[in-house]
């Protein structure tokens, strides 16, 4: 053998050793330059190296080192305390028995993540033939080296994993913009300008997506009809299979130091709103569990009204995803620190993806502004329906949330629905009084319950006077 091969042949042999057996240390991939890490909290950074091996991070923000022992496996965490957020790029050093890593133009803010399928996922630029309206011009105006964005690259597997694939924090600019969750960015465009902070955004979603597939094994054996894929097991529909995005994407990111979290998901479990009551609430918890933040803010999307009926043949009953928005509705008063950007104002009944991405963004940063960081003067919460009084053949239907009561900006008020004690509902009559709303049909003497916009696709026509949309709503209970 040559000395050339005898080389060739020992880097080869380097190479197929783990970075932890050749004692250098590895950070997870959301562990880049240009990253934002959540201010006046102790972050948690972690990785690996080699086993027993003492690892030191030094933040060029203070003068305290931090400092961990590799476990028999080479994984190895600690928590860094960072200081109230600055526009001043700081650096972040690891060391241990190799090379020093070093993170340049780290910045110090608020860190939000956003989840969910394809409405989350629908990038700036739109997807092809569908576009996102007026975004060239956002796009357009988009620099801002204070809001930094992160996306989670697809992975769907039925193991977790200890790191996602490769992806770096980028700058806020046309081309990373125009790339990025229109959803995540509007809403992280309102944050940095209102709070004067700099702004993380990590985006984790996947297109078509089941709220199981973002769930972990423990968390969906309560739920009797789900199966659990084994390790082996050939994943056949790639965002529809139960924890399989859970350990791809969002476990290697469990921990990353976070404020809060926004969600826009339901198309895909728009068919089973009775499950997905119990699901929502219990992949809350489990996220909540898993970073160890306690019960920290959860603001998500109502999904906008389509037709389901052009992609299934199913519809009626508990195919009219009303219900789904009516369990998404509900669900902000069943799980704590959480509230729903209503969307009913903007759904297209030919395309399950609207084009009008900026008020969901806005609407989900509202709620955050308001309820997170104690905001005021503003309108944040669409009113929601409160009780209903029966007076002859009328009945008021009372809202909270609505302190200055409400309008349809001058547009005929449609949408309700009127029931007696058959369970038919006929189109009624609707007008507003202040923060109530009176209701009635010639067909029906008596009300027993009422609905609004309670279709798979149908028109908002009631707003707060600040332009927030009521959401769908029902005062029955009945099955269909």
């Amino acid at each position: 053998m040559t000395l050339k091969s005898s080389l060739l042949s020992l880097s080869l042999t380097i190479l197929a050793f783990p970075a932890a057996l050749r004692a250098e240390v590895k950070l997870p991939s959301i562990f880049t330059d240009n990253m934002v890490l959540q201010q006046k909290a102790d972050c948690a950074v972690w990785g690996w190296a080699k086993a027993g091996s003492t690892i030191t991070v030094t933040p060029s923000w203070g003068k305290q080192k931090y400092t961990a022992k590799a476990d028999a496996a080479g994984k190895w965490k600690l928590q860094v305390h960072t200081p109230a957020a600055s526009y001043t790029p700081y650096g972040l050093s690891v060391s241990g028995d190799g090379p020093v890593v070093q993170l340049k133009n780290v910045l110090i803010g608020e860190v939000w993540l956003c989840g969910g399928q394809s409405n989350m996922e629908m990038p700036m630029k739109g997807f092809k033939g569908q576009p996102v309206l007026g975004s060239n011009e956002a796009i357009l105006h988009s620099k801002n080296d204070q809001l930094r964005l992160y996306t989670v690259p697809r992975s769907s597997v039925t193991e977790p994993q200890d790191n996602s694939k490769p992806s770096p924090w980028r700058i806020a600019e046309p081309e990373a913009v125009s790339n990025f969750s229109a959803t995540a960015y509007y809403f992280g465009r309102l944050l940095q300008e209102q709070l004067h902070v700099p702004v993380g955004l990590v985006h984790c979603s996947y297109s078509g997506s089941f709220i199981e597939a973002w769930m972990d094994p423990a968390t969906l054996r309560e739920f009797a009809g789900v199966k659990i894929p084994a390790k082996g097991d050939t994943i056949k529909q790639v965002s529809r299979t139960a924890t399989t995005l859970y350990n791809g994407m969002l476990h290697p990111i469990e921990g990353y130091g976070i404020k809060g979290a926004i969600w826009y998901q339901g198309e895909s479990n728009y068919d089973r709103p009775d499950e997905y009551e119990k699901m929502f609430a219990a992949m809350v918890k489990q996220w909540r569990t898993h970073w160890g933040l306690g019960d920290f803010p959860f603001y998500y999307a109502q999904i906008a009204p389509f037709d389901y009926t052009r992609t299934s043949k199913n519809k009626g009953g508990k195919y009219n995803s009303a219900f789904i928005r009516d369990t998404q509705r509900k669900l902000q008063t069943q799980v704590p620190n959480t509230a729903m950007a209503v969307l009913l104002d903007i759904g297209e009944e030919t395309s399950i993806h609207p084009m009008r991405k900026e008020p969901g963004g806005t609407r989900l940063a509202l709620l955050a502004l308001n309820k997170t960081y104690g905001l005021k003067g503003f309108g944040a919460v669409s009113p929601g329906y409160e009780s209903m009084q029966v007076k002859g053949n009328e009945a008021i239907v009372r809202f909270k949330d609505s302190p200055n009561g409400m309008t349809s900006f001058s547009q005929e008020l449609t949408g309700f629905e009127v029931a007696g004690a058959d369970k038919k509902f006929y189109p009624a009559k609707a007008s507003i009084n202040g923060s109530s709303i009176t209701v009635s049909a010639e067909a029906v003497k008596v009300p027993v319950a009422v609905r609004y916009a309670f279709q798979d696709f149908t028109r908002a026509t009631l707003f707060s006077t600040e332009g927030l949309p009521v959401s769908s709503f029902r005062t029955d209970d009945w099955a269909e």
